[in-house]
């Protein structure tokens, strides 16, 4: 029997050797911590803290702004310097509790205790992940408590956990893998008791031998979690490839997974949801790449929340070479930062420091209608095609060929020998086309 796989899809150089056998490092922070009020997808929290205040670590500081948001916790204990606009990742300005650490990371009243998730009620269980402030940690940040909690709960059928990690160069997920199994496990039993027709299954690529033989040694006597063997290609750990690969059920971009009977988590959203339920643990750190050919010495931090990404550069060796590109996130998913002075929020797994830029190196000539991109897409669409509508910005042609089934993947970019931006193309093309759909629903014209 062949390993799961898709149809489709890419073989970037992985360059996971840099960073892949350096066991995670507990590092503090030094300076202040900044906590975005928005780490995820949906509405802002409401910051409930002022400058002045004394704050303790594990502390409610911003409460969710709506159904599609999540609480934000204090990672450290200090005093709230300010609450303000502070710049993130991404380049945007969002609404910031800043605290001052004063070293002590003093914890609320009964953080840190053993709790038996056999004596909560399944919404106990999800009233905890809320409270905790979880979401994916994949990347999407969507809210943990609200993907739990679908509309018939007796049609999920399988709870999958990404264990892929198919994105080059990152290796926070393979150590938590290594290092934390038994984490990955009892969030995994968690989330299965909310779910009684369910069965889990953990999805690891192929180019993971040891975490494979872990996980599996783990759960050989666990009648509803199994590991599946993933075929290593990227993008493998796509929510909508992985649920092929696994279940060979298809997904398309007006699903949930839940209508296809699937909830899909991360390896670190799974260990957060243990930390939450069982050792009364919020979301208050996560395991770090920093990583790269610029980096003086690649390694995996165990991080708070709200760590400066300068800080974790420099605990990493700092710049061996002066970088031409850093990279939050992955090289095909993440996006270019042009400032380092920002802060690691919930869905922030990595930073990339590369001494070229190869993208921007490229020379872009016209197409030769190889097809090659139509064979890499893992979404079966025309890029191609799909290009021509982006340059004469036809957005109905391009609804028409499904382009807002694009999973903004980079495949196609990737194996172009054209070197076309296709996939930054069809990113301003899928977010002109839904905002058109608003207005529309709105009754604009």
């Amino acid at each position: 029997m062949g390993l799961a796989t898709f149809k489709g899809g890419v073989h970037p150089y992985e360059g996971k050797e840099l960073s892949e056998n350096k066991p995670v490092q507990v590092l503090m922070p030094k300076g202040d911590l900044v906590f975005p009020m928005s780490q995820g997808i949906g509405a802002p929290a409401n910051p409930l803290v002022k400058k002045g205040d004394r704050v303790l670590a594990g502390q409610i500081i911003g409460e969710a702004g709506g159904f599609i948001s999540a609480n934000v916790i204090c990672s450290v204990s200090g005093t709230v310097k300010a609450v303000e606009p502070r710049r993130v990742a991404s380049g945007g300005m969002v609404n910031s509790v800043v605290v001052e650490n004063d070293g002590q990371y003093e914890t609320v009243e009964g953080m840190g205790a053993d709790r038996d998730p056999a004596t909560l009620s399944k919404q106990e269980i999800r009233d905890i992940v809320k409270a905790a402030g979880i979401v994916g940690m994949g990347g999407a940040g969507f809210p943990t408590n609200v993907k739990l909690s679908p509309k018939n709960e007796d049609a999920i059928e399988y709870i999958l956990i990404n264990g892929a990690e198919c994105e080059p160069y990152l290796t926070s997920d393979y150590r938590c893998m290594m290092e934390d199994p038994e984490k990955i496990i009892g969030g995994l039993k968690v989330v299965l008791q909310l779910f009684d027709k369910a069965k889990g299954v953990i999805g690891i690529e192929n180019n993971k031998p040891e975490a494979i033989k872990k996980l599996k040694e783990l759960v050989k006597d666990e009648p509803r979690i199994e590991v599946c063997e993933l075929l290593t290609k990227y993008p493998q750990g796509g929510e909508r490839s992985l649920i092929y690969a696994i279940t060979g059920r298809k997904v398309n971009s007006s699903m949930l997974p839940a209508d296809a009977g699937c909830i899909v988590d991360n390896i670190g959203t799974v260990i957060a949801i243990y930390d939450a339920v069982c050792k009364t643990t919020p979301l208050i750190e996560r395991v770090f790449t920093v990583t790269g050919d610029a980096i003086a010495d690649p390694r995996n931090f165990r991080i708070k929340i709200g760590t400066n990404t300068q800080e974790l550069i420099e605990a990493a060796g700092g710049f061996k070479t002066e970088p031409e590109k850093v990279i939050s996130g992955g090289p095909m998913m993440g996006f270019a930062m042009f400032d380092l002075d920002v802060p690691v929020i919930k869905t922030n797994g990595s930073v990339l420091c590369m001494t070229k830029d190869q993208v921007a190196a490229n020379v872009e000539t016209p197409c030769i209608r190889c097809g090659k991109c139509v064979s890499a897409c893992p979404s079966h669409i025309v890029p191609v095609m799909m290009m021509k509508a982006a340059l004469k910005g036809d957005c109905d042609t391009f609804e028409k060929l499904n382009g807002m089934e694009c999973m903004e993947c980079g495949s196609c970019t990737f194996v172009c020998p054209a070197k076309r931006p296709l996939t930054q193309a069809f990113k301003e093309m899928r977010k002109t086309v839904a905002a058109n759909r608003r207005k529309k629903a709105q009754g604009g014209k």
